[in-house]
């Protein structure tokens, strides 16, 4: 096979892996920067240009798409589906990932166990956005925010009222979530290909550090799931359409609560941490899947 990686980096890690994995099974590769990808839309014949030559028999795309880049990266990958071309993470599914509004109410909808989130765009609703997840502490979260960035504890009532008012006096979408004492600042994160839990971690957060962020310091080990943790992430992914995830989850009194479905999950944490060959996994996906 012809295998497109859609990454703005050669030289990150997740990137590279997936080269290796592919070349080792014998496989061709191009990595394309989704942003220098000219689009051509015409009737019966959409096409593809990068660097002024015409981007022609690829038979699979792995798109591996930053929050950034969102909007032209998922019309890229949807460009590669009207050529009728395998695309790893459906465009659909990108997009949907990445609004983590719809996210949460799809996942509610679905009855997959969360934090209880609220949001609001009237600084007038702000108590009472407190009082319905539990009151303070209580996690606020800036709709576009990544890696950890845009995600603070408001340790008391008084505290989350301030940041709540400030974020909405800059027209920041935000999320109001309960804060899981329990989990004592660590997460999961369920790596799932195809329907599979391919490998688990768990990341605790740095000392006095609430946010279990691989990037803000926090350290990842091997963790086995139990059935319910493993069967919760499954369902995740499944709900936003994502054959492959990162799906990051918290352990309460209540059971696995998902926080978030990452569409690009990075390779470099979980294969650290459970020694698995990831970017395979990920390859023999693709083989089983690629369009004839």
């Amino acid at each position: 096979m012809k295998i497109a990686i859609l990454s703005r980096n050669t030289k990150l890690y997740s990137t590279q892996r997936l080269v290796e994995a592919a070349e080792k099974r014998g496989h061709e590769v191009v990595v394309l920067d989704h942003l220098k990808c000219v689009l051509v839309i015409e009737a019966g014949r959409p096409h593809i240009f990068y660097q002024g030559a015409e981007v022609k028999g690829v038979n699979a795309v792995i798109p591996r798409i930053g929050a950034s880049a969102t909007f032209y990266g998922s019309a890229v990958v949807r460009q590669f589906e009207m050529m009728k071309i395998f695309t790893a993470v459906e465009s659909q599914a990108l997009v949907r990932s990445r609004d983590k509004l719809r996210s949460l109410q799809l996942m509610a909808r679905a009855k997959i166990g969360m934090p209880k989130t609220a949001f609001a765009s009237n600084s007038k609703d702000i108590d009472n956005i407190i009082n319905q997840v539990g009151g303070a502490p209580a996690v606020i979260k800036l709709l576009e925010g990544t890696q950890g960035i845009g995600v603070i504890l408001a340790e008391t009532h008084k505290v989350a009222k301030s940041v709540i008012e400030g974020f909405l006096s800059l027209d920041a979408n935000i999320l109001v979530q309960e804060f899981i004492k329990e989990a004592g600042g660590a997460d999961i994160r369920a790596f799932v290909v195809d329907g599979q839990v391919v490998g688990a971690m768990k990341r605790q957060g740095a000392e006095g550090e609430f946010r279990s962020n691989l990037h803000r310091g926090g350290k990842a080990e091997l963790i086995k799931l139990t059935p319910d943790e493993k069967s919760t992430a499954i369902k995740a992914a499944k709900t936003l359409g994502l054959d492959i995830a990162g799906v990051d989850m918290l352990q309460s009194v209540r059971g696995p609560l998902v926080m978030e479905v990452n569409s690009s999950p990075g390779l470099e944490g979980i294969e650290g941490a459970t020694k698995v060959d990831i970017a395979g996994k990920i390859i023999e996906y693709v083989e089983r899947n690629e369009i004839q």
